[in-house]
């Protein structure tokens, strides 16, 4: 039996910007794409806690050290510039595989950097 579980996110990132005018998908910075161990064009969906819209787009990559969060296309409509946004990526685990099961949580402050990387998932122990 396999189980679709939390593979990574990146918790509560600040929308830097917002293009409508573009073919679609997410562009994050390069080096919050690596601390996720996130792909180009892997599949993610945002949560906006500001507005409780949750959606699903893909990721295209974005320059390194620019702190670049932009919603493109579509999905421009539902963020505005300085909300609060989780990108979560999900995968497929077999149950034997959940034994040692680690996501990669990456926290970033207010400007999107990097504050802490974990493998923790807070309140999943009460």
């Amino acid at each position: 039996m396999t189980f679709d579980m939390l593979y990574s996110k990146i918790h509560r990132a600040t929308v830097s910007d917002a293009n409508l005018n573009y073919v679609g998908s997410i562009t994050i910075d390069e080096d919050l794409l690596d601390a996720a161990a996130l792909r180009v064009g892997q599949k993610v969906e945002i949560v906006n806690v500001n507005n409780g819209e949750r959606f699903s787009t893909y990721v295209i990559k974005g320059k390194r050290g620019s702190k670049d969060m932009c919603l493109n296309g579509a999905a421009a409509r539902k963020v505005e510039i300085g909300d609060k946004i989780i990108v979560i990526a999900y995968a497929s685990y077999h149950s034997d595989e959940l034994e040692n099961y680690k996501p990669i949580v990456v926290h970033v402050d207010e400007k999107n950097n990097i504050s802490e990387i974990t493998n923790e998932l807070i309140g999943s122990d009460h």
